[in-house]
């Protein structure tokens, strides 16, 4: 606990130190665009909702190995992972249930129907373009799931000329890394594709127990459980004229994943988003816009060579928006989605395939230096019936580069199929989950420096846990989650510092647990990144805080606070030869997020990377 409080007390002192020394010049991309927020694209300077948008650059000079190692620590958010990489990686945003967060790829909503949660381990860092992260509620322009936010994932993207690329790569653990691809402009179109391929023997996932303690894992087997995955990356469009574009991708991700367990412990998954969009600008007031794909989540799973079942899961959606710019700074969307969700398993369900439509209208308005929008959604599920859900933010502008935002927003979460229609366990009468959440925010913006500070208070009604009485699930919980969180970025002395802290507070409100934190979301958490250029050398630290947590409803198995420190350097041969070196956990820490779940100790990798400029 006392290394957290550190970095904590480092992110604090390192605000005011900041603001002093960042030199005249040196500022921050302030221009920065985000679609996910408002489902338009709209200026990080305008946003009344906060975002972190982490882009090429920053997912390269991070030198993270996965979603989990770029994500931990960051505003917001705790991850928790069972044995390492490949393991099953579930992420909590502002203390919601890891399943009250919706993840779109390419505008493509993603996640299995099955388990309600997205498969974050699967979806490889190397074919990734930029991440945008929305905190805050989003259903009343997504729809179910969005609680907690809203995290989507661009693949990559070609900008002008030709571009290819190759990397090579590995470390600790056996890890073998390899990837290729290519990307160009020509005239009106667009094309590019990209492979990946990454293999390690990985460690051993579970330290128990099985007979006579029955928990954790609940069997021992003290072996390396390795990870494989290969990943391809297709995508293209053209500019038919000034009005028509028409433009497409694929994503395909294999994986063949050991871990510890009774039942299972062996899986081969696919994790594949297939999507397209067309889009029409008849004037510069109106754009259209018609997307529209399928996501395929699926598993089969074994105990040694033995087959032990299978879960496929297919989500094809389609969205019909129109945005209206009235006058300057005005703006109305409307919009129609389609989303129809299909399990294929050998597990027999009483139901299996359900459809949701869905209308919803945004306003985004500006008046001087206030800023003003508003939304509204109604969903009609086949199986639950309709939902509307609703959004407002007031954003002032005041003193040049100050700014306070207020905003409400109510959101929901549909059923899983596993909730509602497993055999012998499922309750096909459950109610959707609700929230209602308060946000304020105060943000300062510079010329190189930039600070954020939001707060949030959110009720959860009709939460889903085992109901005894019934011996069903059932919607009898009630939770409540607020905190803060704090995030800065700035140059100073030519290095580069971008650091956040949050602080969470999550009570269950009723039945026998009352007043019990929720399990694995810690109170406090804190990341700092530091990096500088010396000529053709670059150096790197990451250091990331967790506090303590508890991993059971009971809170009766506490898992205790920890800190880890990475290191990293890279040296550039030229404009397009650079290779990589990074010291992950360099103390060695041993900790848990999920309690009987080894985490890795301290790990090297290197990384040569070849590309050119187009």
């Amino acid at each position: 606990m006392r290394r957290f409080t550190l970095l904590s007390l480092a992110i604090a002192f390192a605000l005011p130190a900041a603001a002093v020394a960042a030199p005249a010049g040196e500022a921050t991309d302030l221009d920065q665009v985000v679609v996910t927020a408002n489902r338009t694209a709209v200026s990080v300077n305008d946003l009344l909702t906060p975002v972190d948008v982490l882009d090429r650059a920053d997912i390269e000079r991070s030198q993270a190995r996965d979603l989990n190692d770029l994500l931990r620590g960051r505003a917001g958010i705790t991850i928790s992972n069972q044995g390492g990489a490949g393991k099953l990686t579930t992420l909590f945003l502002r203390g919601s249930e890891s399943d009250h967060v919706l993840v779109l790829v390419d505008g493509i909503r993603i996640g299995s129907p099955t388990s309600g949660l997205a498969s974050l381990q699967d979806l490889p860092l190397e074919l990734i373009d930029r991440i945008e992260i929305v905190r805050g509620p989003r259903s009343s322009l997504y729809g179910a799931d969005a609680i907690g936010g809203v995290i989507q994932v661009f693949t990559r993207r070609e900008r002008q000329g030709f571009a290819p690329r190759v990397h090579a790569g590995g470390g600790s653990n056996g890890t073998v890394e390899f990837g290729t691809g290519f990307g160009g402009r020509s005239g009106r179109g667009w094309f590019g594709a990209d492979y990946s391929f990454r293999k390690t023997q990985g460690i051993n996932a579970c330290r128990g127990a099985g007979f006579p303690v029955f928990a954790g894992c609940f069997t021992d087997e003290p072996d390396r459980d390795g990870y494989e995955s290969h990943a391809l990356s297709l995508r293209g469009g053209v500019e038919i004229n000034e009005q028509w574009s028409v433009e497409g991708q694929a994503l395909r991700a294999e994986g063949q994943n050991d871990y510890d367990g009774s039942f299972v412990n062996y899986s081969e998954t696919v994790q594949q988003v297939v999507g397209g969009k067309v889009d029409w600008r008849p004037s510069e007031r109106v754009h259209v816009q018609l997307s529209g794909g399928r996501n395929v989540d699926s598993s089969d799973n074994f105990l040694g060579a033995v087959p032990m079942g299978y879960f496929s899961t297919n989500r094809d959606s389609a969205t019909l928006q129109a945005d209206f710019n009235l006058v300057e700074g005005h703006v109305l969307t409307a919009g129609f989605d389609w989303l129809r969700d299909e399990v294929r398993s050998d597990t027999v369900y009483d139901e299996s395939a359900r459809d949701n439509k869905a209308g919803f209208v945004q306003y985004q308005g500006r008046f001087g230096n206030q800023s003003f929008e508003a939304s509204v959604r109604r969903d009609d599920n086949e199986q639950f019936g309709g939902h509307t859900t609703g959004g407002a933010a007031w954003g002032l502008n005041f003193a040049q580069n100050w700014r306070v935002t207020v905003g409400y927003g109510t959101a929901f979460k549909a059923p899983t199929f596993n909730e509602l229609y497993y055999p012998f366990f499922g309750n096909a009468k459950l109610k959707p989950e609700e929230s209602k959440t308060w946000e304020v925010g105060l943000a300062y913006r510079g010329e190189n420096f930039n600070a954020r500070l939001d707060g949030f208070d959110t009720r959860v009604d009709q939460l889903i846990t085992f109901d005894s009485a019934i011996n069903l699930p059932n919607n009898i919980e009630r939770a409540r989650m607020r905190g803060a969180e704090l995030g800065i970025d700035t140059t100073f002395a030519q290095w580069t510092l971008a650091a956040s802290a949050s602080w969470l507070d999550t009570e269950n409100r009723v039945g026998f647990y009352r007043g019990n934190d929720l399990p694995r979301r810690a109170k406090h958490s804190a990341r700092i990144d530091l990096d500088r250029a010396f000529g053709k050398f670059r150096v790197g630290a990451t250091a990331v805080g967790y506090g303590s947590r508890y991993d059971d409803v009971a809170n009766s198995n506490r898992l205790g606070g920890y800190g880890t420190l990475d290191l990293r350097v890279e040296y550039a041969f030229n404009d397009a030869l650079t290779l990589q070196a990074r010291v992950a956990n360099v103390f060695d820490r041993e900790y848990e997020t999920v309690s009987y779940y080894n985490q890795p100790g301290r790990e090297w990798f290197l990384t040569l990377r070849y590309a050119p400029k187009p």
